[in-house]
Order: C-alpha cells, then structure tokens, then sequence
C-alpha cells in the first residue's frame, strides 16, 4: 500500500475525470489519498469527494499562504469556525510561506502561519507547511513555536542537506517527497541519501509537479508510483520496504488507522 500524503483531487483540473483517477490510483496500489485545503472556497469540494471516498480520503483544513490576502483574517474566520464544528480533518494545512511570486503579503502569511500553528497545538493535529523561497522565514517561526507536542512536514521538500537537519532537529517533522525527486536536474537524490527513510513521506502535491515522464502534463495520485520507484534507487531498497515504511509514516504522523476506526464508529 502507498499513501499519497498530498493531493487536490478536489480542483478543476479534475473535474471532467475526478473519480476515474481517484480508482486508477486505488487500483494501482495508492490506497490512501490525504486532501489537504486551499482556502475557504476548497473546504466544501474537499469534503464532498470524502464523502463519495470515505475510506480513501482524509481532509486537511488551512489557509495556503499563497492565498493570503487583504481578507485573511475573515479566512481564517471561516477555517476555525469549520473546526469548531463536528469534524475529522487530520491536520491543519496547507499552511506556511511563499515568498517565490509575491512579497506583498508576508507580514499577512507571519500571522496566519502562526495563527494555524496555535490551533494544531490546541488540538493536537500536525501541521502541512509549505516553504517555497521561505526556509528562513519559517525556520525563524519554528524556531520559537515548536514544542514536544508539535508536529508535522514540509511539503514538496526541496532543500538541502542544511534545511533537512534544520526540520529533523525540531523532533516531530517529516520531509514529503514528490515528482521533484525524479528530475534529471535534482539535487534531492543526493540529499536524500543523508537522510533516513524512516523521515520521508510520499507525495504527488496533484495536479502539479508531476514527476517524469509526466512532467509538462496533470499529475494525478496513482503517479506516485514513480516517486517510490526512484526513492529504491536513492536508497537501496526493496519497492515493499519503501512502501511499508512510508506507509508507516504517515500513519504514525496523521494517525489514519485510529481515524479510520473513528469514521467506522460512526
């Protein structure tokens, strides 16, 4: 089994053939698909295909920091008065900064990313950060919000030996590796040979950054195929080991099997 611990099957880019790719992924071993939120208009889209999936799909609930704006505070209005309801997201994401197409708003994206960070700890869900030209910034939040209790990952990991060290010493972060890894130009192979296998997750992050030989067309979840495959030449492993110990990761992070028993109870 595979979990895709990052996917927006939920977009339009899907919506001519949404559930014929959800079952190409469940058909081709990706059993487990993990919806994390854009703003206030994906949270309805997200939980209706997890309500047409509800043992494949598991909800997420944050504002991306790209989409932080003037109006950013009713956003997160919206979000917290979403939790506040009976619910069974399993993190509070994506969340984080961007700094790679727009600085206008990064005061905005410091106080929402530190808002969102307040309410994983209030209720004990990791956090999804994504950090585009943003190590920095967020390793500078990190750095004062991290607690024993806080955990998470960086999304679409695409740093460096330095930033990975800098995530694994805060004690409850994985790194989620995508189609990026496989890129003929990628450094991520060699950095990721200095990385244990029990710190990575597997992701596709669809439909973007589809990996090879996709790239330049949608991604879509059963792709991720293609990152475990290379993720056996990076590490020297059966396809079984990668799978079985990714699996366990994100298991372990967004506690799956106990919301698993949850949403069978009812």
């Amino acid at each position: 089994m595979i979990i895709d611990t990052h996917t927006h099957l939920y977009v339009e880019q899907f919506n001519e053939d949404r559930s014929e790719v959800i079952l190409r992924a469940i058909e081709s071993g990706v059993q487990k698909l993990l919806l994390p939120n854009i703003d206030s208009s994906t949270i309805d889209p997200m939980l209706k295909l997890v309500e047409e999936f509800p043992d494949n799909c598991y909800p997420m609930i944050g504002l991306h920091p790209g989409n932080v704006g003037d109006d950013y505070q009713e956003e997160l209005s919206k979000m917290r008065e979403r939790i506040d309801r009976p619910n069974n997201f399993i993190a509070i994401g994506e969340i984080g900064m961007d700094l790679y197409w727009d600085k206008t708003y990064i005061e905005e994206q410091r106080i929402a990313f530190r808002t969102q960070i307040g309410w994983a700890k209030e209720l004990g869900l990791p956090i999804v950060i994504h950090a585009r030209d943003a190590f920095e910034e967020i390793f500078r939040i990190l750095d004062e919000e991290n607690s024993a209790e806080l955990k998470g990952v960086f999304h679409c990991f695409t740093g460096g030996v330095k930033e990975a060290e800098h995530i694994l010493s805060y004690g409850g972060f994985k790194l989620g590796i995508g189609g990026v890894v496989t890129y003929k130009k990628s450094e991520l192979p060699e950095v990721l040979k200095e990385i244990p296998l029990d710190n990575i997750l597997l992701e596709t992050d669809s439909p973007y950054l589809p990996p090879v030989p996709f790239r330049g067309k949608r991604n879509e979840s059963s792709y991720i195929n293609y990152v475990a495959d290379k993720l056996v030449d990076v590490y020297q492993v059966s396809r079984q080991e990668i799978e079985r110990i990714t699996s366990k990761n994100a298991d372990e992070l967004f506690r799956l099997t106990e919301q698993s028993t949850k949403t069978t109870l009812g």
